[in-house]
């Protein structure tokens, strides 16, 4: 009676021991595929970070590169205000400044260099320099009539062809006296920077034309 029982139990025994062993070997197989899944997914993250790592040292060296465009255009720029100012004790170009926005330094180069060009196109001379125009064209116009009134009284003394001819050069020239103010007013707005427009210009010829007229009158 005691043999089947034995035989029963030997083979459940083998059963269960056949079921651990599959069971082993799943847990196994499952320990290996997690295994490989971990492996690839820490290999993905390395290569993630030396690709991070390779972006940054661009984008360190783009930096560096672009700090230098920057300091060499902020020198230029500075040496030409101090030029143009005339302003030598103003030193070295000035500090980045703390707490600045995310703007383009490249932008902002740009408006200060707009800036500074406009900033030395010459203008029109001011209003407040009229009388000094007027002057200019005062005096060109007595210049002008001191040098016909000598080509005349030339004239009258040689007499003769000179006579003729001398007396005709010194109208021209006398008549040319509201534009010969006009080289003195040019010097004056070449020391102001400024070009000599229209507004300047009919000042001198108005100022000049009266005085050659009035001397002309009282020459008579």
């Amino acid at each position: 009676m005691n043999e089947p029982v034995t035989s029963e139990t030997y083979a459940a025994q083998l059963r269960r021991l056949a079921d651990l062993t599959a069971r082993v070997r799943e847990q196994r197989a499952e320990a290996h595929t997690w295994h490989e899944r971990q492996c690839v997914a820490a290999e993905r993250a390395v290569a993630e970070a030396a690709e991070q790592l390779r972006s940054a040292e661009e984008e360190l060296v783009a930096a560096r590169e672009q700090q230098e465009r920057v300091d060499a255009e902020v020198a230029h720029l500075w040496q030409q205000v101090r030029s143009r100012l005339g302003a030598r004790r103003l030193g070295g170009p000035p500090a980045p400044a703390n707490g600045v926005g995310a703007t383009d330094p490249l932008l902002l180069l740009a408006k200060a260099r707009d800036l500074l060009d406009r900033a030395g196109q010459p203008g029109e001379l001011p209003g407040s320099v009229n009388p000094l125009l007027a002057l200019c064209g005062v005096a060109g116009g007595v210049l002008a009539y001191a040098l016909g009134a000598g080509a005349r009284a030339l004239g009258v003394g040689y007499g003769g062809d000179l006579a003729v001819g001398l007396p005709v050069l010194a109208l021209v020239v006398t008549l040319l006296g509201p534009l010969v103010g006009l080289v003195p007013a040019r010097v004056l707005a070449d020391r102001r920077h400024a070009v000599l427009g229209p507004r300047p210009i009919t000042v001198v010829l108005g100022a000049g034309l009266l005085t050659t007229v009035l001397l002309l009158i009282l020459g008579r």
